[in-house]
């Protein structure tokens, strides 16, 4: 086979500010959405004995445009917009009950990655299935659990998910929605994915099953493994890595040497996409397209979401460790303002008072739930004790989208039996 120039590497793997509407692809057929290719890094420099990091490269460049969807319609595109402002001001509103002393543990953020986990999420139907992290607050919004659900939850009440036995982001709903809920252990969830994607094949259907791991936990084994055995089998995976610069205070230099992730796919034989993770409509389409491939039983699709975490690994941490440049770099690619600016202003799809409505609904819509939420009780203290094994009786496991068998595979011949075997003395 014929390998590519060292001048084709050149090209396609550069990091070079680009306005070229036209998708590009690299040497391997890694294809990039984006529209902005930052050309920067963070280094390590010491001074007086301590460790910290500087962004050398150009941070000068404007803000990109948003790039028009293949496939959303005008309306689609307000109701993942207002997804994400709900999103964003439901995280604000558990940031202040955390400053109050009411939510029970800490709290993850998701600032900044609103468009990600919102507009991937939207790009699923019910009957497929979603595995959140953390971060992907949002993607339980779009998939049916309400902002008062997530706030019981972080505040331990009775009425939460969880029945206030878990006080944090370990919940789902396996009934209804078809969300597993997150796993502390990175990458597992990939795993899990895969097996629901057998699961329902097993049942004559393929279905798409969308989970996330961040740029830190794609260095686990489990994601190796998971991901392997979902290429080899055809599973209708759709990995989405959050490439968001920092494995909590470690830069993304320093965790590993490629420069894009989704060149993880060239090692399993699978569909790699580079997308700007602040960018709804490109997430949406490469999500969109993702889950079309898994309905077709054509296997799994990882998509690199490029963005920044704009706070801290979790509530208690200040992040002081992100150089100021890089974090006012970001600010300014802001996905809920970039995608207000193109709807109002560029589609002219919402009239500013329009927008302004929308925003007023969200605002009260949360208040609603917040008083709700806090008025809630918390649970009996017997209550512990209870939904913790399954005994049987609790619920009734079936198939979810029918009983078809897999075809039994050939029964082999019985081996010849052998005759004892000589010793040679």
């Amino acid at each position: 086979m014929k390998k590519p120039s060292h001048k084709k590497r050149a090209q396609t793997g550069g990091g070079s500010a680009s306005g070229d509407g036209a998708l590009a692809a690299n040497s391997y057929g890694i294809v990039d959405y984006r529209l902005e290719k930052p050309d920067y890094r963070v280094v390590e420099v010491a001074r007086n004995g301590e460790v910290s990091y500087e962004v050398r490269g150009d941070l000068s460049a404007p803000v990109p445009p948003i790039r028009q969807s293949k496939y959303l319609t005008p309306k689609q595109h307000i109701e993942i917009y207002r997804w994400m402002l709900l999103n964003r001001r439901m995280e604000a509103a558990l940031e202040n009950l955390y400053k109050q002393g009411k939510v029970v543990g800490g709290v993850y953020f998701g600032l900044g990655q609103e468009a990600c986990s919102c507009a991937s999420a939207y790009a699923l139907r019910k009957e497929d299935w979603l595995a959140p992290m953390i971060r992907n607050q949002g993607s339980l919004l779009v998939k049916g659990f309400s902002a008062r659900d997530i706030m019981m939850q972080y505040m331990a009440k009775a009425g939460s998910p969880t029945q206030g036995r878990d006080a944090s982001s370990h919940f789902g709903d396996i009934v209804e929605r078809n969300v597993a809920a997150p796993i502390s252990m990175l990458g597992d969830l990939i795993g899990v994915m895969a097996g629901v994607a057998l699961g329902a094949r097993y049942q004559g259907r393929n279905i798409a099953c969308m989970t996330y791991i961040g740029d830190g936990g794609q260095s686990t084994g489990i994601f190796h493994e998971s991901l392997n055995f979902a290429a080899v089998q055809k599973l209708g995976l759709v990995l989405i890595v959050e490439n968001n610069l920092w494995g909590y205070s470690t830069p993304a230099e320093r965790q590993f040497a490629i420069k894009d992730l989704a060149q993880r796919a060239i090692a399993y034989g699978i569909p790699g996409v580079i997308v700007d993770g602040t960018d709804a409509c490109q997430v949406y389409d490469a999500s969109h397209e993702a889950s079309e491939r898994a309905r077709r039983g054509e296997g799994p699709t990882l998509i690199e979401a490029k963005m920044m975490r704009m706070k801290g690994h979790a509530i208690h941490d200040a992040a002081q460790y992100v150089p100021r440049p890089l974090l006012e770099y970001w600010q300014k690619r802001d996905p809920i303002a970039r995608f207000e600016d193109y709807l109002v202003k560029a589609k002219k799809w919402l009239a500013p008072a329009e927008n302004h409505a929308l925003i007023d609904d969200v605002e009260k819509q949360l208040e609603t739930d917040r008083n709700f939420a806090e008025a809630s009780p918390m649970p009996a203290p017997e209550a512990a004790a209870g939904g913790v094994y399954c005994d049987g009786t609790c619920h009734e496991i079936k198939p979810k989208y029918g009983v078809k068998a897999p075809k039994a595979k050939a029964a082999a011949a019985k081996p010849k039996e052998s005759k004892e075997a000589v010793h040679l003395k």
